[in-house]
């Protein structure tokens, strides 16, 4: 693969993951509630998911996916209602625990968490499948440019969520008291508004 080609192609996926969205929120709050290094389960769970989408793309189901409306519709609505259900859980547990005391959720949970706030967006696929044949050349052979622009995308992409991962458990770290009860309010509303911007995105790709 041509380096400028490369290049380029890192600066469109920079500009892509500029904007947080539900998978960034998702690791935010994980993150500021169980620590940077159960939070990384999180991540672990959502590059998943990614790297089964571009297989999936890869593999020209993109097409199959994207004429299954009613599939896309379930698999998304059920992922704005499991995030619904953390984030309220969440906020109710801060309420009535003394702050610091909720026990951390386990790696397999954090790993879940991320693994089906990806999922539930299952034109990711569909995007992988356009994104992919901009920057791949023809006279080439397929699959290790698409293996080079699969791991690109997945690097970038983990070191955004450690980033914001990162920055919320230093955050955490250094309040404590009423303080770190917000937190953890606050965690659980981000976990909300994560499914409030994929219910978002369904109507909008709906409509």
């Amino acid at each position: 693969m041509n380096f400028e080609i490369w290049i380029t192609y890192v600066a469109t996926v920079l500009l892509l993951m500029s904007t947080p969205g539900p998978s960034q929120l998702l690791m935010l709050s994980n993150a500021a509630t169980n620590g940077l290094r159960r939070g990384l389960f999180t991540a672990a769970g959502d590059l998943t998911a990614n790297l089964l989408q571009m297989l999936a793309a890869g593999l020209g189901l993109a097409a199959l996916i994207a004429t299954s409306a009613t599939t896309l519709a379930v698999i998304k609505w059920l992922g704005v209602a499991y995030l619904v259900f953390l984030g309220v859980k969440q906020i109710l547990k801060a309420r009535i625990a003394a702050p610091g005391d909720a026990p951390r959720a386990s790696r397999k949970t954090l790993w879940m968490q991320g693994f089906i706030t990806s999922a539930a967006n299952p034109k990711a696929v569909v995007f992988f499948a356009a994104l992919f044949p901009l920057f791949i050349d023809g006279a080439l052979l397929f699959w290790p440019q698409f293996a080079i622009l699969s791991a690109t995308y997945l690097t970038i992409d983990g070191l955004f969520l450690t980033a914001y991962g990162a920055s919320a458990s230093w955050l955490a770290r250094r309040l404590q008291g009423p303080a770190r009860l917000w937190l953890d309010r606050i965690g659980g509303s981000f976990m909300i508004l994560a499914a409030v911007l994929l219910g978002l995105k369904s109507l909008r790709n709906a409509s």
